[in-house]
């Protein structure tokens, strides 16, 4: 016998480009039919970028608070993170100076405050 729950987690979600879809963000998604129908709505492109932009956290409080604002924040109508400078993972793409400048930059301050 299968359980529901176990039926609900499996269900077919739309992937980023480079990342997968996390299991924290797939629930949230399941659990939200607006949200998860404008997540199909969106470009593979878009999707990667909420997805990167939600495992980038480091501290498991502040990944809860990105996926819970990729769910209000998608059904706001947001198509894209604000203010997020791109996914660093892809490899099918040169990083953009601004981008590299930004990732230095965070460098920088993270090896300060170390």
């Amino acid at each position: 016998m299968i359980c529901y729950n176990t039926l609900m987690t499996r269900k077919v979600i739309a992937e980023g480009v480079v990342h997968k879809v996390p299991e924290d963000l797939r629930g949230a998604l399941i659990s939200d039919e607006k949200a998860l129908t404008l997540w199909g709505s969106l470009t593979p492109l878009a999707r990667n970028e909420w997805i990167c932009w939600a495992i980038f956290p480091k501290k498991a409080e502040t990944r809860k608070q990105h996926v819970e604002r990729v769910i209000s924040e998608l059904k706001e109508g947001m198509r894209r993170p604000c203010c997020w400078v791109g996914c660093i993972h892809r490899t099918d793409k040169k990083i953009s100076p601004s981008v590299q400048y930004v990732i230095n930059k965070q460098r920088r301050n993270i090896s300060i405050n170390a």
